[in-house]
């Protein structure tokens, strides 16, 4: 029974707390008394496991706080020197104002993009064939030019007119593009279209032979110098793209689009845009209403949808966007079949209306102007007007980005069999 504590005791004296000593981690040498066993030395680190007094508990040492802040503003002052200044700096030291946008040219989208295409980012405009896209990027290099700004489109298509500057491969195009937003001589440039950008491999090869993603190579390869160069130099990028399908899905959406997954993750917008309905005029399509969904935005809320129309010979129906907007937002009234600017009647019946706002463009103006204001002040209209799409709202056609996450896992990419 003696020997069974002592060596009790002596396994207790080996797992003692020792007293340690120094401010700094650093072997040291201490004695455990041990009344069975005697005084035995050991050598093992120490650290510091006490704080100087502080003025509120828990809070870093004094001395701590101002060495790590003296560390920080050396090495920050030692990474600017070295990559140019404001390569690092502090939230706190700065001011950040809000987005620059381009205005799309149509009221009720510039509301559910978040003011417009924002500046200096890339946007990707896609959806079906005769839906718009083009159409819409050729409206926002135009409000580019009237607030006397420069632009650039490069025809991957070759559907303008010959003196439009085409390119001879997917490499030249965006190397051109890359060329003309280093140069900050350009505020946008437009690519149409990304299915178009056909890699020189590809086409030095013979028809049909197969070219496994070597588009995805290239539009990879390329997003990574031209994400940063748009941003710097304030250049907007659009591309348009086009849907294609998968083959073998059975579950959600088939539908996919050209040029593999980097331009969706380097995209700050992507606008999906789909024909709802056609205009009629005397008998004879006259137009087309489009709806537009964003499906992803890094500087506003996604999800939201806007409606609008495109007219043959004209382009967007400005002046119905800005009716529609203004009516959705209580800055004109409709009652009944007129429609109302306080007590002003504007007309009789929607195209009566924008007759009215074709005749005054002073009108139109004031009312644009005033519906923007209440959108800037009280956002709350932005939501319940052109917010994001409703759990029950129906929208088979637009694709989502679990359908796509879907489709890739249950088919393979049909692109390389479409027409």
């Amino acid at each position: 029974m003696q020997r069974c504590a002592q060596r009790l005791a002596h396994q207790a004296s080996r797992f003692s707390a020792p007293v340690i000593r120094g401010r700094s981690l650093s072997r040291e040498s201490f004695l455990v008394s041990n009344p069975y066993d005697g005084a035995r030395s050991f050598t093992t680190p120490t650290l510091v496991c006490h704080a100087r007094a502080t003025k509120e508990k828990g809070s870093v040492p004094v001395d701590s706080a101002d060495a790590k802040a003296s560390a920080l503003d050396h090495v920050m002052k030692e990474i600017n020197s070295r990559f140019g200044k404001n390569s690092i700096m502090l939230l706190g030291d700065n001011k950040f104002g809000e987005v620059r946008t381009t205005p799309s040219g149509a009221l009720t989208l510039d509301i559910a993009l978040g003011g417009g295409y924002p500046v200096g980012r890339i946007v990707e405009i896609l959806g079906p064939e005769a839906s718009g896209k083009t159409t819409l990027a050729l409206h926002a290099m135009a409000e580019v030019q009237k607030r006397g700004g420069a632009v650039a489109l490069i025809d991957a298509e070759h559907a303008f007119d010959p003196l439009f500057a085409k390119p001879d491969s997917g490499e030249m195009a965006l190397e051109v593009a890359d060329s003309l937003m280093r140069s900050g001589a350009v505020d946008m440039v437009a690519v149409d279209s990304v299915a178009a950008l056909v890699p020189r491999a590809e086409l030095e090869g013979e028809i049909g032979q197969t070219q496994i993603g070597s588009q995805a190579r290239l539009m990879s390869s390329a997003l990574r110098k031209i994400a940063g160069n748009a941003s710097r130099h304030a250049c907007t990028l659009l591309f348009i793209n086009q849907i294609r399908h998968k083959v073998g899905v059975i579950f959600g959406s088939p539908e996919t689009t050209s040029g593999g997954m980097a331009l969706k993750y380097y995209a700050s917008v992507r606008l999906e845009v789909r024909p709802k309905e056609k205009i009629m005029a005397d008998g004879e399509q006259a137009g087309i209403k489009i709806k537009a969904k964003c499906t992803k935005n890094k500087v506003a809320p996604p999800y939201r949808i806007a409606e609008f129309d495109i007219m043959f010979g004209s382009g967007i129906n400005g002046a119905g966007c800005v009716l529609d907007a203004a009516e959705k937002v209580g800055v004109v009234i409709r009652r009944g079949a007129y429609y109302y600017l306080g007590e002003e009647r504007l007309g009789q019946g929607r195209e009566k209306t924008l007759e009215t706002l074709a005749e005054r463009p002073e009108l139109l103006s004031h009312l644009e102007e005033e519906t923007r204001q209440v959108l800037t002040k009280g956002g709350h209209a932005v939501g319940d007007a052109f917010g994001e799409a409703s759990s029950s709202e129906e929208e088979p056609e637009f694709l989502s980005e679990a359908d796509e996450g879907e489709a890739e896992a249950g088919g393979l990419d049909a692109e390389a069999v479409q027409p």
